[in-house]
């Protein structure tokens, strides 16, 4: 069998703003923009030595999100094999998206991104998905 959860896509930070977030982990720690979505309140900063993004939000708290192949086939298997719902898939952008829990109350965000990845314009802010 091979393992459920591919790749860590993300690590979630809230902050108060896009604005501020940027002003830190961009500005101050050096991580380049990938994209910008002022609609949800979210931007994406490159991990230079990963394919996993740091991704700013304004309405989410610190979390990591797995990329699975699929987030309803992952429930799925997190539920039948001892972990709980805490979340429903729910169609985001990219793709879908879950949250569950293992069997010791950890969190488990899992994402796919059946719909593609963001595209941007030369400012990073999203233009659509591709």
């Amino acid at each position: 069998m091979t393992g459920l959860l591919r790749a860590v896509d993300a690590v979630t930070v809230r902050v108060p703003d896009l604005d501020s977030g940027l002003a830190f982990y961009r500005d101050a720690l050096g991580h380049d923009l990938v994209w910008r979505n002022d609609e949800i309140g979210q931007a994406g900063l490159r991990l230079p030595d990963s394919g996993s993004e740091i991704v700013l939000a304004t309405g989410l708290d610190y979390a990591p999100s797995w990329l699975v192949s699929s987030a309803d086939d992952a429930v799925e298997q997190i539920v039948d094999r001892g972990g709980r719902l805490v979340s429903a898939p729910f169609d985001i952008p990219v793709g879908r998206c879950a949250v569950v829990e293992d069997p010791f109350g950890n969190a488990l965000v899992v994402l796919d991104l059946s719909r593609g990845r963001y595209t941007t314009d030369g400012s990073g802010n999203v233009t659509g998905v591709d």
